[in-house]
């Protein structure tokens, strides 16, 4: 059977504390899959793990049935596997449109001197660049911000521009950090329908750190919890909120 993303006693350290320890998951195409915790769960770190930012200890990464624990952070996106960050990673003097087009670089396949010269290579790939940034405004409905600096736009909004930038990669497996993080009631709600529209109408494998459980229930396959860089329960939303352990260390006083 083919293994669409799986984590295998994944570990590292950092001097003398263990941040990720043993930690084994799957993660089944189709789903949208959270990680829960408590600050210093080692959730983030995890995330930065299998993005490559940082390199494991121990364990594997198996994703679309290679082994990616030791290829570069430019490699993992070249497979289709794309990100956000808890703080937002965007130019706040460019436009909207400049922001998704960065999320294009990987697909670029002119050197320098054709882009110098501007041949017709290069005016063919700008043109599918900027439709597909266009197309990826138009499921997110973006498109009234398209031409506006990002410096100027809600704090809300620019958390789905995050999002349609990492889009624009063209993943198969799309990895949000705490996407409700800074955001309202009402900002998180919306924020859960563009959720599960990119896992429905795109078809992306959604793999998530999230602390808003309402979100977390709401479009959750399945749910990890951790603390201190262990599991700790894993299962529905449900079996997991009520998880003895996790009651204890995360959700219940």
């Amino acid at each position: 059977m083919s293994t669409f993303f799986k984590v295998d006693k994944l570990t590292v350290k950092f001097g003398g504390l263990t941040a990720v320890d043993d930690v084994s998951f799957d993660i089944a195409e189709g789903e949208v899959f959270t990680i829960i915790g408590p600050n210093g769960a080692g959730k983030t770190t995890l995330f930065n793990l299998i993005s490559r930012l940082y390199t494991p200890y121990a364990g594997h990464i198996i994703f679309r049935d290679e082994d990616v624990t030791r290829l570069s952070a430019q490699q993992i996106a070249g497979r289709g596997i794309a990100r956000t960050f808890q703080n937002i990673e965007l130019f706040e003097s460019a436009s909207t449109l400049d922001n998704l087009l960065v999320g294009r670089h990987r697909h670029s396949t002119t050197s320098t001197w054709q882009d110098i010269l501007r041949l017709r290579k290069v005016r063919d790939e700008e043109i599918a660049h900027r439709r597909a940034a266009e197309e990826v405004m138009d499921v997110l409905r973006l498109q009234r911000y398209r031409d506006t600096p990002i410096g100027s736009l809600p704090y809300g909004v620019r958390k789905v521009i995050e999002v349609a930038r990492a889009l624009c990669v063209g993943p198969k497996l799309l990895l949000l950090d705490e996407p409700s993080s800074g955001l309202n009631v009402e900002e998180t709600n919306a924020m859960a329908e563009w959720i599960l529209e990119i896992n429905n109408r795109l078809g992306i494998t959604v793999l998530m750190v999230e602390h808003d459980m309402s979100l977390v229930s709401r479009v959750s396959d399945r749910v990890l919890a951790l603390n201190y860089g262990r599991m700790m329960a894993l299962g529905t939303s449900d079996e997991v909120q009520n998880h003895p352990d996790v009651v204890a260390a995360y959700l219940g006083a």
